[in-house]
């Protein structure tokens, strides 16, 4: 190492002419004991030497074995020494760095390092230096002087901390986001040390609770936001957490009461997570506020309770037939599909009172639909929900039963029975007001804009099945009318029918009472069996066109002769066709006469051709027509008949129908 004082290394021992200088010459004459002096002079000399080599080449060990850089400069900042790890990051050999300008080796600058000034005196300043690599090194500079106090040479420690850097960055960055997360976030995030003091208040927190950080840091959580009959508690369970970080919430989600600043209580979700810091365990709190997710959820729940009893309110409207039945169905549906607490139906009077009339209820104890004396006049009793409805004929809604002045004649009731709230929904005839439906809930506020939708809906429905339902027993009166109408004009043309034909008088009769009990027997609905027995009643109507002559021949009938008795099926059928029965009449007199193999006439039909209750005429036909007296035999008897189509089922006749038939005779007694 070459110092300014020194013309060589400052470790080596004195060499070339320095030391031949210090040996006396040879012609030069000493005593034996100066020379013996002189030998040990120059062996102490060696030993030194081989000391400072041997101590040189430790140092220069040493500082390889550093991974850090190290050199040392002169004045001139030239490079004195470096280690292994100096020449590396250089790109050269140590011998190659010595004697050049450092900061044109490692770290590549400029001009020398800012702290790199001999002039000073204090030690182990530092500098942070980022390379063209990317990467950081802090460089600690050791200055070096003589006793003199002149300035010799300066070490420099050069410390790699890029790592150290990207770690600080990188906790940086997570700290401002923490910082931005707890900043921005939605929910309360509050901390909480072991003697249950607030260290750590969000914005969140400040606009949830009402209070600010200043406000709640250092303060008690549990007398700050915890509703005073939930204390207890919390302070029994406190002092486990504290010992052991553990607590009957931590790790878990738990629906809680909390208090605001202004003594309000509200609904939160609490998730506490204990953390250790600086050896004490706190409470990390994560709290939202849950009121409008209960409010949405009690207000779902309502709608769902509605939709359900306009479900299976539109279900008793489809299957209702009498109005009565109907009125308490949909009151029933109310409380026991809806979750009502009670419900009613009344009609408007026009009686002197102006009354509303308890048509159906539900829900309520017996005989108190009778006890409410609720009226539509403009008076103290029609000042509730229901009188207010038929009167204005807009739905009334009162969310607070008790604290309504106009339902002051119903409050001890309503209270005692537990109904808090209430609509009343006008049922109407077109613009006319009729009646109302009026509903009771049990909570307060049970109505909102959705579920009053629905309701009004339900209530609309029930008005329209109520106005079907009339509508339908008027329909039904007048069409009874018409079809007695329509008997009393078949009946009196089977009468002329028997008139020309008196031999066969009856015979009609009892083809469509036989006929009737063969449908009855196969299980047809009544409508349809009333149409087969007024299509058997006048069969034969179209022989009112045959000569009576020939109907009442007594002898055997000639070919031209059965001909034209062939006819009536066809001129049956011309007689009645432009005729609107509810039931196609013409085409069974016009298929009477078919038989399923086609061997029928007058069209030769085969097997679904010909119409189920034609088909049961046939038969009906044929066992009266055997079964009684003609002009031109006796009757044959049942015997007879059942024969006849017993021996015919299935190829002339119906089977369904011979066997309705069969049974009728042989295993219920019937007679014609």
């Amino acid at each position: 190492m070459t110092s300014p004082q020194m013309g060589g290394d400052a470790f080596s021992a004195p060499t070339g002419d320095r030391a031949q200088a210090a040996v006396p010459r040879r012609e030069e004459c000493f005593s034996e004991e100066e020379r013996a002096a002189l030998l040990f002079m120059l062996e102490d000399l060696e030993r030194s030497r081989k000391q400072i080599e041997q101590a040189h080449q430790e140092w220069i060990a040493a500082m390889d074995a550093i991974r850090d850089p190290i050199f040392m400069h002169d004045k001139d900042y030239r490079i004195l020494r470096s280690n292994r790890a100096y020449a590396e990051r250089a790109g050269m050999s140590v011998k190659e760095v010595l004697g050049k300008l450092y900061y044109e080796v490692f770290p590549r600058r400029d001009g020398a390092l800012s702290h790199c000034c001999h002039s000073m005196r204090e030690e182990k300043e530092e500098e942070e230096i980022l390379i063209a690599s990317g990467e950081f090194f802090v460089s600690r500079s050791f200055p070096v002087y003589g006793k003199d106090g002149g300035y010799l040479y300066s070490l420099h420690v050069m410390e790699d901390i890029t790592e150290r850097r990207r770690m600080q960055h990188a906790l940086q960055e997570n700290e401002e986001k923490f910082r931005q997360i707890c900043a921005t976030a939605q929910d309360a995030i509050l901390m909480m040390d072991n003697v249950g003091r607030i260290t750590y208040w969000n914005r969140a927190a400040e606009k949830i609770f009402g209070y600010a950080a200043e406000e709640a840091i250092g303060r008690e959580l549990h007398t700050l936001i915890v509703p005073e009959r939930f204390r207890k508690d919390f302070a029994e369970k406190f002092p486990a957490f504290t010992a052991t970080g553990e607590g009957a919430v931590i790790g878990k989600t738990v629906e809680l009461a909390a208090i605001r600043k202004n003594g309000a209580e509200f609904p939160v979700d609490l998730s506490v997570s204990a953390a250790r810091l600086v050896g004490q365990w706190h409470a990390v709190g994560f709290i939202r506020d849950i009121t409008e997710h209960k409010q949405a959820a009690h207000a779902l729940l309502n709608l769902n309770r509605a939709f359900r009893t306009l479900s299976a309110g539109n279900h008793e409207l489809v299957h209702a037939d009498d109005e009565a039945q109907l009125l308490q169905a949909m009151c029933r549906v109310v409380v026991e599909t809806g979750g009502y607490s009670a419900a009613w139906v009344g009609y408007k009077q026009h009686d002197a009172e102006k009354s509303l009339r308890p048509m159906a209820y539900c829900g309520f104890d017996a005989g108190f639909a009778d006890i409410l004396r609720i009226t539509w006049a403009d008076s103290e009793r029609g000042q509730g929900p229901s009188g207010k409805a038929v009167r204005n004929g807009m739905t009334q809604v009162v969310q607070d039963v008790a604290g309504d002045p106009a339902c002051a004649p119903w409050h001890g009731q309503a209270v005692q029975r537990g109904y808090a709230s209430a609509i009343a929904l006008p049922l109407r005839n077109g613009s006319e007001v009729f009646g109302n439906l009026s509903i009771y809930a049990a909570e307060a506020d049970a109505f909102n804009r959705e579920e009053i939708t629905l309701l009004e809906e339900m209530a609309g429905d029930l008005a329209f099945g109520i106005r079907t339902l009339r509508l339908r027993q008027e329909q039904q009166r007048g069409a009874e009318q018409v079809r007695k109408g329509l008997e009393g004009t078949v009946q009196a043309i089977a009468a002329m029918v028997e008139l020309r034909d008196p031999y066969t008088a009856g015979h009609q009769r009892r083809v469509a009472q036989l006929a009737a009990a063969i449908a009855v027997e196969l299980g047809l609905p009544e409508e349809r069996v009333r149409g087969i027995h007024l299509a058997g009643t006048i069969h034969d109507l179209g022989k009112i066109q045959t000569p009576a002559e020939i109907l009442s021949k007594p002898g055997k009938l000639s070919a031209t002769e059965f001909n034209l008795i062939k006819d009536h099926p066809q001129n049956g059928y011309e007689i009645l066709k432009g005729i609107a029965f509810p039931w196609p009449i013409a085409q069974m007199v016009w298929q009477h006469h078919e038989k399923l193999d086609g061997s029928g006439y007058p069209q030769g039909l085969k097997g679904e051709e010909i119409l189920l209750e034609a088909r049961i005429l046939s038969v009906a036909d044929v066992v009266e027509a055997m079964s009684s007296h003609r002009p031109y035999r006796p009757g044959l008897g049942t015997d007879a008949a059942m024969a006849e189509i017993g021996r015919g089922r299935g190829g002339r006749y119906d089977p369904d129908a011979v066997d309705a038939c069969v049974r009728l005779f042989r295993e219920k007694g019937y007679e014609l």
